[in-house]
């Protein structure tokens, strides 16, 4: 039996991305994202926020860290990473998405226009903008769900 270890979330930058260069020339670049839950209480439907820490590496870094701006809506494809570390002799972990693929969605505040578009580490590499893909022979592969879709059904659970 083989172990699966895979994460798709779209939500909303908390914060501006922190884009540096690691002393070996790999780029890094960490950034944070809000996703909304709805959940049924009594009668009403409430917005519960979840926030998740991206990690993100290489090429793709280089190429989106600048539109990973505050409140840009964004689609995250990676998997789930555990940082472990002591801090004043405790064991201390940390969970972290580290981001195959990243596709930007509409909404947000952006710094200009940025290119709806998505970079996937997968086989060779593509980037994809405006329904064309650009290098490797792989699609970004997250679908666009428009961001006013709302999903009226109520569903029991």
């Amino acid at each position: 039996m083989m172990d699966l270890n895979h994460v798709s979330l779209i939500g909303r930058l908390t914060r501006d991305a922190e884009y540096k260069l690691l002393p070996s020339g790999q780029a890094v670049c960490n950034f944070s994202i809000a996703v909304n839950r709805r959940k049924k209480i009594g009668d009403n439907w409430e917005d519960e926020a979840n926030y998740f820490d991206i990690v993100l590496w290489g090429k793709q870094a280089d190429s989106l860290n600048r539109y990973l701006v505050k409140g840009k809506q964004v689609g995250i494809e990676g998997e789930l990473r555990q940082d472990r570390w002591q801090q004043d002799g405790q064991n201390r972990s940390k969970v972290v998405i580290s981001a195959i693929n990243v596709q930007l969605l509409g909404g947000g505040s952006g710094q200009g226009g940025s290119p709806g578009g998505s970079y996937s580490s997968g086989a060779g590499g593509a980037y994809s903008a405006g329904g064309h893909t650009y290098g490797g022979d792989v699609d970004g592969g997250a679908k666009n769900i428009p961001s006013d879709h709302q999903f009226t059904d109520d569903i029991p659970f």
